[in-house]
């Protein structure tokens, strides 16, 4: 009869009320405040409009204020893009160890899979998009912030030699910091690894298009990320290898105030399109249609 006593104790998030502290004569320190779930509303964070999380869920988390898109666990960015029950997963049973005993990296790994729901920062399998066919590498960038470490290196190459062995077009949606430091030298292989496995994917004939997300950074954009037969990117999209700051101090000058974001990218010819959330399926299932694909719906 204790154990409501001892149930986990619910967040709440506290915003005040909309009114100004002088209306009423009520002081702003003495206005009421209201308690809010938490995961309730969620903060846009380039306008900071508050949305209800449904609602902006069923905006494909997409700000309704400013256009600004979220960042996206791959759960959510393969139910977005894939048919419905469609999408079978590859080697989920693949998962990072720590090959060179790296102070607190083990723990971290575990703290990363309890945070984000997933085991690995790249989800890979195969599904069909509005009936059209496909094998794709999703990566998340709430997992270790999308890092490319050993695992996430074979798991690309892995869906990339089922493309190849199964005459299926290859996606690859990135969204990275870069290369895991605290896999080393092991990390930064997987660069030339997955570039390889590309160049066989186009040897035999295969499409590959990749789809930039926010942000790619690192040794993601400097591999497997440019090598797309066809590069598609979000809107506002960061895409570059080196941050800004790092850049600014090496060559000394400014920088525009949208460098490196997917429009500059497009402006400057290193993307082809800049696609908006909503129309990401049917533009991905209409180059899949072009490109000779059998299927659709």
């Amino acid at each position: 009869m204790f154990k409501d006593l001892f149930q986990k104790k619910r967040k709440y998030a506290t915003i005040p009320s909309g009114r100004t502290g002088n209306e009423e004569g009520t002081p702003q320190a003495d206005r009421p405040k209201r308690e809010i779930p938490e995961g309730l509303m969620n903060k846009c964070g380039r306008c900071g409009a508050i949305q209800y999380s449904k609602e902006l869920e069923k905006n494909l988390m997409v700000c309704p204020s400013c256009g600004h898109h979220m960042r996206l666990n791959a759960l959510d960015r393969i139910r977005y893009t894939f048919d419905e029950g469609s999408f079978t997963e590859y080697d989920a049973d693949l998962i990072s160890v720590d090959p060179l005993k790296f102070p607190g990296y083990a723990s971290k790994l575990e703290q990363q899979a309890l945070k984000s729901g997933l085991r690995e920062a790249v989800v890979t399998g195969e599904g069909t998009i509005h009936g059209y066919p496909a094998v794709a590498a999703v990566m998340s960038f709430d997992f270790f912030t999308g890092s490319m470490g050993s695992v996430v290196g074979e798991k690309i190459t892995r869906a990339i030699e089922k493309a190849i062995e199964k005459r299926l077009p290859m996606i690859i949606f990135s969204t990275s910091g870069g290369a895991r430091m605290q896999e080393s030298i092991l990390s930064l292989m997987q660069m030339a690894k997955t570039s390889a496995a590309l160049a066989r994917l186009s040897e035999h004939g295969g499409l590959y298009i990749s789809v930039i997300t926010d942000p790619t950074t690192g040794g993601v954009s400097a591999s497997f990320a440019m090598l797309g037969d066809i590069i598609v990117a979000e809107p506002g999209a960061v895409f570059g290898f080196a941050g800004r700051i790092v850049i600014e101090q090496t060559i000394r000058q400014k920088l525009p105030d949208d460098f490196q974001t997917a429009e500059f990218n497009l402006q400057h010819g290193q993307i082809d399109l800049v696609v908006h959330r909503k129309v990401m399926k049917s533009t991905l299932a209409k180059l899949l249609e072009l490109h000779g694909v059998k299927g659709g719906v």
